[in-house]
């Protein structure tokens, strides 16, 4: 799942003390639907892929996404200098690619396992840039979780799949450091909006290939339409709402819960069922990466983590 950048400061983010408490649930509430929205979307889309394909609904998601940001955002195209445009190419490229290898991903493996695998890629990033000796807890925490995931080898799952999925963690990791710079570059979402559209014009030719003219079916439009505003724009929206009045903190917290949030739609929608072990792995690496955000935030070595675009 892409994300807007986070350019907004603590200042703008961070409610007053008079504020919080009951005041906090309707921000908190936010970032909740913007997370089930989100899970439901790629539920959603995995239906879809019968009928165009993952990289064919990637192609819808991004496509629509885009035509929906450039409108709304309306970025202006001059005055940016050679380093603004190689940014937001970049951070464009990161986008396309986390978005491809995760719906290839989930075309082969159940949905909460591929979002506990390429949560991995930001907890990662956490670990590495913060290089305390708590973080090895956290890092021990997601490694036991794959090890259960995968049955101690991947052997309950789609080997394929499950490096997609950890592939798109990597493009997830990317995609942090690029928004970031995006966010530093271009105003308010200019940046998210021309990144967008790269990503799509980078996919669209794949998506041809892929699924040729049934890309042009009305009710394969519609339903790609549907994935685009449950996954990219509705999410983008709240969490935008909910950064005005949020605390940094608490936001990147409940990021950490889309595994779970992946699970139940999978479950409800796909009717994929965890076992106990894939439950309790799912677990380790929420825990995982909680305790790593947590530290991370403390430290203030980077911004908290971006949601992802399933």
């Amino acid at each position: 799942m892409t994300a807007a950048p986070r350019t907004t400061s603590p200042s703008q983010t961070a409610p007053a003390a008079g504020r919080r408490g009951i005041g906090s649930l309707g921000p908190v509430g936010l970032v909740l639907a913007g997370g089930v929205s989100v899970q439901f979307g790629g539920a959603l889309a995995v239906t879809l892929m019968p009928r165009a394909g993952a990289l064919g609904v990637v192609t819808l998601r991004l496509l629509a996404a885009a035509i929906v940001l450039l409108l709304f955002c309306r970025p202006r195209l001059r005055g940016h200098s050679r380093t603004d445009w190689g940014t937001v190419i970049v951070f464009g490229i990161a986008m396309g690619a986390m978005n491809g290898l995760f719906y290839a991903a989930v075309a082969r493996i159940p949905l909460g396992p591929a979002v506990t695998l390429e949560v991995l890629g930001p907890l990662a990033l956490s670990v590495l840039a913060s290089r305390r000796a708590i973080n090895a807890v956290w890092a021990g925490l997601a490694l036991a979780g794959v090890f259960l995931l995968g049955g101690g080898g991947f052997g309950n799952l789609d080997p394929t799949g499950a490096a997609l999925a950890l592939g798109a963690g990597a493009m997830w990791a990317a995609y942090i450091v690029f928004s970031a710079r995006t966010g530093r570059r271009f105003p308010q979402a200019d940046g998210l909006a021309l990144a967008m559209a790269v990503a799509a014009l980078l996919f669209l030719p794949i998506g041809i290939a892929e699924a040729g003219t049934r890309l042009l079916d009305p009710t394969t439009i519609a339903l790609g339409s549907a994935v685009a505003l449950l996954s990219s724009v509705l999410p983008y929206t709240l969490e935008l709402l909910a950064l005005r009045r949020l605390p940094a903190s608490t936001f990147a917290i409940l990021m950490s819960l889309e595994p779970a949030l992946a699970a139940t739609a999978g479950f409800l929608i796909l009717d994929q069922a965890l076992t106990l072990t894939e439950a309790a792995a799912i677990a380790l690496v929420i825990a995982a990466s909680i305790g790593a955000v947590r530290t991370q935030i403390a430290r203030n070595k980077i911004p908290p983590l971006p949601a992802e675009g399933q």
